[in-house]
């Protein structure tokens, strides 16, 4: 049974994955996970290929224990895996609650390493692997800090991961959006102090982010950008101090 697998199917860029590897075709069923039921079973009706729902919170042992015991059941040949799930939350360190603080931690890197670790044995030499990072992961953000954080950790472990089962003809592919229009705002800003972001500049389309993300996947690159702003963002990233950056974030954010 050929598959894909999707965390953070509910909305944003999970949802949109979900549609575009449903309309390239030729997989028997795309494995979503998420919290919100409802909404998947809505996607199930907006979608050509038949979902398999895991509707559970991939925060706790239950939630990846429900996945991994699906795989070890059926031993499907698993051809993409995108790892979506995650949030942000704006504001200075001590705005935003240790709860928040470490479920940013749980989510953002925890549970992307235990799908990517649960994933892997069932993925044959031309299989894709979609981590998403962020532009956030080029440089430390203040008011960010946590968030930029781990995707820093996901661009990282992206990035040696694939080196390491590119043997298998197996890619990873860090997708570093920048700011794009979901619903991580809605979460991000709430209850978030007088100083966090209060500027989105050129935001992305999602379903433009991850049509660009497949077709770099498909050519086996280790990092997908989309858009003029966000690649000039990555060449003065390289180029400039990291303090310099930060600044330059001050004065815009």
């Amino acid at each position: 049974m050929e598959i894909a697998m999707v965390t953070g199917a509910s909305s944003g860029m999970g949802k949109e994955f979900v549609k575009q590897l449903s309309g390239m075709g030729g997989l028997d069923q795309i494995w979503v996970a998420a919290r919100r039921e409802e909404r998947l079973k809505g996607l199930a009706r907006e979608v050509g290929t038949p979902l398999r729902i895991f509707a559970c919170d991939l925060t706790q042992p239950a939630g990846i224990g429900e996945v991994k015991a699906a795989l070890s059941a059926e031993r499907p040949h698993i051809r993409y895996l995108a790892n979506c799930s995650g949030f942000a939350k704006f504001g200075a360190f001590d705005a935003i609650s240790e709860a928040d603080s470490l479920a940013m931690i749980d989510l953002n890197v925890r549970a992307l390493v235990q799908m990517t670790l649960a994933a892997v044995p069932y993925m044959e030499s031309g299989g894709h692997i979609l981590e998403i990072a962020s532009t956030a992961a080029f440089q430390p953000l203040p008011d960010m800090n946590i968030y930029a954080a781990t995707k820093a950790f996901v661009l990282s472990y992206s990035r040696a991961l694939n080196r390491e089962i590119g043997k298998r003809g197996v890619t990873v592919t860090a997708v570093c959006p920048g700011w794009t229009k979901t619903e991580f705002f809605d979460v991000a800003k709430k209850d978030a102090d007088a100083g966090a972001v209060r500027n989105f500049l050129f935001p992305s389309l999602p379903q433009n982010v991850v049509a660009r993300a497949l077709k770099d996947a498909q050519k086996g690159r280790e990092l997908s950008v989309y858009g003029i702003f966000n690649k000039l963002h990555l060449f003065f990233a390289k180029i400039l101090p990291a303090s310099s950056v930060m600044t330059l974030w001050d004065a815009m954010k």
